[in-house]
Formats: structure tokens, sequence, C-alpha cells
């Protein structure tokens, strides 16, 4: 399945978002573990149930040994004829005459009270099953929100190239108008070394923008759960408005608390739990277990002789050191531990949102102010330009100009992933995939 992802990877070119998630969504080992979990949980809670349906057991057995008595008498499988050692011995003397014994039996048996609380543990173990379910969920989500901050972080440094090659594009248009200067007088050779060295910074800035793009994507690569080459580009795509996002905390948190499904979890620990309770406090009672068997034995296939029985039994352990209070103690204090867990994650929760909320908010502000620096310093570089080609202005001002606008159009990159990446973590915070 991977290797089919990277040979699409290669042939586009272009690994889109909802790509991205798809892919993790099936390849991510973290939530394939979370689904084996799911699944082993569920396997427990069979097995805990196994033990309340009806239990039938068939057994044969066969046999070779002396029948010698007490009493001296003749060895059964003597006087049936199917010894072997001679004749019959005499009175009080015994032999090592050996004959076959054969055994057939079906056996079936039903626990009618269960003291063990085996029913409460099977229950018990659905609650947890449903637990681990749950969990696989958040896990998804939380594996949403990684792929989408590698992504916008790999779409970022990909911004950021294409800022390094505009601003060395820059560079290499006012060496070669400062080149010209210089050549025919109007400029100080001064001019065209400080060109030069704005020029090779750049490149270096190019090169390491290019680089921190590779990096990026090998991240994203391993929050996809792919192991494969980087050889594809990310598309310029934002995370739409988040449906609430400048309301107050109160939807927001609202929602949270019904959707996400840490909740879910912690409520069937909960409910897993108390079950567990109840299964320690039925080692105070009796169990009442019947059974029933049909048995066929005898020295000889042929004549076989069957026999049926019913029993009813009755197990309780009147007195075992204390055990069962002190299982039940233990197992309350476990559920006043998850009671208090679960509270804690209303209040963490409430915080997520909180803070999710109010980063969208400034992400969204700081972006419009970005924008603004963008515009202002595009215009300053035009200005600083103009200035030098009519003589009034120096190649500092030029080049202060060039790093203004470069660092304004980085800010402006960071600004775009800032709001992005906010987006996402209101949504994860909220239970929204």
């Amino acid at each position: 399945m991977t290797a089919a992802i990277l040979v699409l990877f290669a042939q586009a070119k272009i690994l889109t978002l909802a790509d991205a998630l798809t892919t993790a969504q099936k390849a991510q080992p973290t939530l394939r573990q979370a689904h084996a979990n799911t699944d082993a949980a569920k396997a427990r809670a069979g097995e805990a149930r196994a033990p309340l349906l009806p239990q039938v057991l068939g057994l044969a057995t066969y046999s070779r040994a002396t029948s010698n008595s007490s009493a001296g008498s003749v060895p059964a499988c003597i006087a049936f004829g199917g010894g072997t050692g001679g004749a019959p011995p005499s009175s009080g003397v015994l032999s090592w005459a050996s004959c076959d014994r054969f055994n057939f039996s079906l056996t079936a048996s039903q626990t009618l009270w269960d003291a063990s609380g085996q029913l409460a543990r099977w229950r018990a173990n659905v609650a947890t099953a449903e637990s681990f379910e749950a969990t696989e969920k958040a896990q998804r989500l939380l594996t949403t929100l990684t792929v989408r901050t590698f992504y916008f972080a790999a779409r970022a440094n990909k911004s950021l190239v294409n800022v390094a090659g505009e601003t060395l594009a820059n560079q290499v248009r006012h060496l070669q108008q400062i080149d010209g200067f210089v050549k025919v007088g109007t400029r100080p050779e001064i001019d065209l070394a400080q060109a030069r060295t704005d020029r090779a910074n750049a490149q270096v800035q190019l090169i390491n923008a290019e680089n921190n793009y590779a990096v990026a994507k090998a991240q994203l690569n391993q929050a996809m759960g792919v192991e494969g080459p980087t050889d594809y580009d990310v598309e310029d795509v934002t995370i739409a408005p988040v449906d609430g996002e400048e309301s107050q905390i109160g939807p927001l948190l609202d929602e949270a608390l019904k959707a996400r499904p840490e909740f879910v979890s912690i409520d069937r620990q909960v409910q897993s739990q108390e079950l567990a309770v109840w299964a320690a406090r039925t080692g105070y009672g009796p169990s009442l277990t019947a059974s029933t068997a049909l048995t066929d034995s005898g020295t000889d296939l042929a004549h076989l002789v069957w026999n049926w029985n019913f029993t009813l039994t009755v197990n309780w352990q009147l007195f075992s050191g204390g055990l069962t209070y002190y299982t039940v103690k233990e197992q309350k204090a476990n559920l006043d531990g998850l009671r208090a867990q679960r509270d804690l994650l209303r209040q963490q929760t409430r915080l997520e949102v909180d803070q999710a909320r109010l980063a969208v908010r400034a992400a969204k502000a700081a972006l419009s102010a970005s924008d603004e620096a963008l515009i202002n310093a595009r215009e300053r570089l035009r200005l600083a330009e103009g200035r030098y080609q009519a003589g009034v202005g120096s190649v500092i001002e030029l080049g202060d100009a060039q790093v203004a606008l470069t660092n304004a159009a980085a800010q402006k990159v960071q600004a775009d992933y800032n709001v992005s990446t906010a987006r996402a973590q209101l949504m994860k915070s909220i239970g929204r995939f």
C-alpha cells in the first residue's frame, strides 16, 4: 500500500492536503496500533463472556490396569474373560492380570448464579472495548492535526523558497545595474562589492530555504507514516474559516464536550470501573452451577454400560482473610481516580479550546498587519531603487529596503502558517476532523 502511494506521489508531483490526510489514515503506524488495541479489547470482551454461556465437554479415555481388591476376589477383567496371564487366582491371591478400560462421556454445565462477578467482568470488558474504540478516534483526531501542521509547515517553507528566489533575483538585477553605474563612473566600486556580497548572501538564503523545504517534506512523510522520497511539492492551500471561530468560548466548549472522543473514552472507563466494583462485591456471595453428564464405559467396546448424572453445586467462600473487602476498597479507589481524571480532562479541554480560539483571533490580526507591512516594504524598495538610479540614494539604503522586503515577505508566510495551524488546532480541540 505504501509503495503504491509513493508511486502516486512520483507521478503527480503534487501532494494535496486531502491526499496527505487519506494516506495518514491508512499508513500511520500509531493509528494501526490503536486499531489493533481496539480489536484486542473487543476480543477480551468475548473471552469474558464465554464462561457465562453453556459449556459442553466431550471426553474419551482408554486405560489398562489391574483390578485387584483387598478381599482377594477374582479381578473384574478375569471374570469377564478379558485378562491375561493364566487361570484365575485363588482366594486371597493378588494377580498382575490387567484389562482394557474404555470411557466416553459428554458433560454440559451452565452457571446459574455467579458470585465471582463474571457477568460484571464481561460488561466491564465491553465498556473497556468501547473506551479503546473512542481512544482510537482520538488518535485519528491527533494524527489529522499532526499531518495538517506538518503540511502547512512544508507549504510555508515552500513559500520561503519563493521569497528567497525573489530576493536573489532582485539582488542579481541590482548587481547588474550597479555594475553598469560603476563602469560609467557614476557609482564607486564599493557599491559593486556590496552588491556582490548581497547576491552571495541571497544565494545562501535560497540554499537554506530549499534544504528546509526538503526537511519539512521528510517530516510530513513521517507524520503520514510513509517511508519514501520527498520529490514532490505541496499545494498552496489554507484552511477555510472554522464555523464559530469568532464566537465566545461557551458554544465551542459545549461542542467539544459532546464531540471529543476522549470524553467517550473516559466515560466508558468510569462505567467499566463501576462494574469492576460490582464484580468485587459479588465475592461476598455464593455461586450456583448446574451440570449434567452422560457416560458410556466398560472393559469391552462391544459391551459398554451407560450412566447419567445431574449435579447442582453451590460454592460459597465464607471467609477469605479479608480479600474481598480489600478488593472492593481498591476498586472504589480506582473509580474515584477515574472520576477525578474526567474532571481534569474537562478543565484541560476548556483551556485548549480557549487557547485555540484566541490563537485564531491573534493570527488573523497578525496576518492583516503583515499584509500591510509587505505592501509598504515593496513600495519602500521601489522608491529606494528609484532614488539609487537617480543618484540621490545610497547602496546601503537600497540594501536595507531589500532586507525589509525579504523580512516582510517571510513574516507574511509565517502569519499564513499561524492562521492555518491555529484553525487546525481549533478543529481538533472541538472534535472536528
